[in-house]
């Protein structure tokens, strides 16, 4: 198991946008996840937008012109996509939310520079796994095996 509700999962990421020539031979290995000593790396993280719904609103005694209030803040669920290491926490955090016991971690997403230092912070507040998809296995494709996990959460900070 990742661990109790206090806990949080941290991933970093190297900028691999610094170094378009980098990028596609590192990317494999560029992101690094750590909970409780469980090191993973991730070959993508996608899904770090939060949208705010707009509310058009008119008075009655008002001309013919609309006001736009800001409405419901919504946050895009995030995918991690990483290859098969063997290590079954995270397939054990999943499996918790299919028992009927959802349990929800801070999730930390970093960006770090080509030094490994952080840049950018992203904190994902009550994240729990609602989507577990395993690799697509072809032996003549030639492809890394990756597995697949999909957060969601209901708060998106960015430091």
């Amino acid at each position: 198991m990742i661990g109790r509700a206090a806990d949080q999962v941290a991933i970093s990421g190297a900028n691999l946008a610094a170094n378009p020539r980098r990028a596609g031979r590192d990317c494999t290995a560029a992101d690094r996840t750590q909970s409780r000593g469980v090191r993973a790396g991730f070959a993508e993280v996608l899904g770090l937008d939060v949208s705010v719904e707009v509310i058009e609103y008119r008075n009655g005694n008002e001309p013919l012109q609309v006001r736009k209030l800001p409405g419901l803040t919504k946050y895009s669920d995030v995918t991690l996509k990483r290859g098969v290491t063997g290590d079954l926490a995270f397939w054990e955090w999943i499996r918790t939310a299919m028992n009927g016991r959802v349990e929800r971690r801070t999730v930390v997403v970093r960006l770090l520079d080509e030094a490994r230092e952080p840049v950018l912070q992203w904190r994902l507040r009550r994240a729990w796994p609602c989507k577990y998809e395993g690799p697509h296995l072809g032996a003549k494709a030639g492809e890394i095996a990756l597995e697949t996990l999909v957060i969601s959460h209901e708060g998106l900070e960015l430091k």
